[in-house]
């Protein structure tokens, strides 16, 4: 796993600008109530008994792990497995974390992000051919990006921009001000990781059903799910401050709890809990990377000569990206790692929010999440 450590540590230094708000910021007392995943139906709150020796050796990984690393940078974590039933078949917890404790997910939210506009996308107010220049009245090259270009960001925008990080602004005025900025590159030709594309997609989406994206994120999944006002996107998501201009592709706070089912539903491509968002063919098209021969501008594996694809709002785990992967995920700054294995039958949340400026805690997350999936492939059979 040497080589996957390397990978994500570099990968930390692009995502930290995803997660808002000072790393020194405390919670803010914003921990979650216990059971406060409402109405959903994968099981938060009595794990299956655990299956004997195979999920002792997740557990003893988790513990070794953690005191491996040292409490001052690894204060606690937690695991929660799922199986394709949406039973919680494993959970461990290590050190002063809880399945309930709230936090900042930092690029987590993207995935999330992907599911609510995968929904308006469902309602034909979107699709993933609809234009900047058709939506949002942007002329000139920046007319021709696609919901698709924004989806796996390849828009050939600057990735990033400060208006993304300010909360006196609203979505609307912040994209209005990325509009202005030069393009690198024509859509669909550079892959550039970073806020701005999402932030795009986000106002899109508000033009078009006349919302707020917390109100779309709320009425979408997060009200049908059962999840309380608390969890919801920030432009800063560790101080928990700013709504009116949420960052879209780092700003989500939940708990391990909460967001469990906002990760079911994508596992099961948009049918869980009696809901319907997207549709099975725009999750089969998460999984594949829609640009095969784009440049790879910003990236975290274009200085260590590998070749990790990006689907929309995912990265993808496997050999044939564009032909589709059956892993995908969607980890964090803070070390928050989501992931969903569909060949196998599970889906998995790796909580923690651990100090940005360790340039490690990338590595550390996904390092441990590959550690993980053989082990957890074995608990359950495979």
């Amino acid at each position: 796993m040497n080589v996957v450590r390397l990978l994500w540590l570099s990968l930390s230094v692009v995502l930290w600008a995803c997660g808002g708000g000072a790393s020194s910021d405390s919670d803010g007392g914003t921990t979650a109530d216990a059971g406060s995943d409402g109405g959903s139906t994968a099981d938060a709150g009595n794990p299956i008994p655990d299956a004997g020796t195979a999920w002792d050796a997740v557990g003893a990984l988790l513990d070794a792990r953690v005191a491996d690393a040292g409490s001052d940078k690894v204060p606690g974590l937690g695991l929660a497995v799922y199986d394709a039933q949406d039973r919680k078949v494993y959970e461990h917890m290590v050190g002063d974390f809880t399945p309930d404790r709230r936090v900042a997910v930092a690029s987590s939210s993207k995935m999330i992000a992907g599911a609510v506009i995968f929904d308006v996308i469902r309602q034909g107010l979107l699709s993933l051919d609809s234009t900047t220049g058709e939506v949002l009245g942007w002329t000139g090259d920046k007319a021709h990006i696609t919901l698709r270009h924004l989806l796996s960001f390849t828009s050939g925008m600057q990735n990033e921009h400060l208006c993304t990080l300010q909360p006196d602004l609203t979505l609307a005025e912040c994209v209005a001000i990325i509009a202005t900025t030069p393009q690198v590159a024509p859509p669909g030709t550079r892959f550039d990781y970073g806020s701005t594309h999402l932030e795009v997609a986000a106002r899109m989406a508000e033009v078009k059903t006349g919302k707020t994206w917390n109100q779309l994120f709320r009425e979408t999944l997060a009200n049908p799910l059962g999840l309380p006002p608390e969890v919801t996107y920030f432009t800063l998501p560790r101080k928990a401050q700013g709504t009116s201009n949420p960052l879209i592709a780092g700003g989500l706070r939940t708990s391990m709890n909460e967001y469990a089912p906002l990760l079911a539903l994508v596992f099961h491509k948009g049918s869980y809990a009696g809901l319907v968002r997207g549709t099975p063919e725009l999750f089969d098209a998460q999984t594949r990377e829609p640009y095969p021969g784009v440049v790879i501008g910003n990236s975290p594996v274009k200085d260590l000569g590998l070749d990790y694809r990006y689907g929309l709002t995912a990265w993808l785990h496997c050999d044939t990206p564009a032909d589709g992967c059956g892993t995908i995920s969607s980890p964090g700054a803070f070390g928050w790692t989501p992931w969903m294995d569909r060949e196998t039958g599970y889906y998995a949340v790796l909580g923690m929010q651990l100090d940005r400026n360790d340039e490690g805690v990338v590595g550390f997350s996904v390092d441990l999440m590959g550690d993980l999936q053989p082990l957890i492939r074995a608990a359950l059979g495979h």
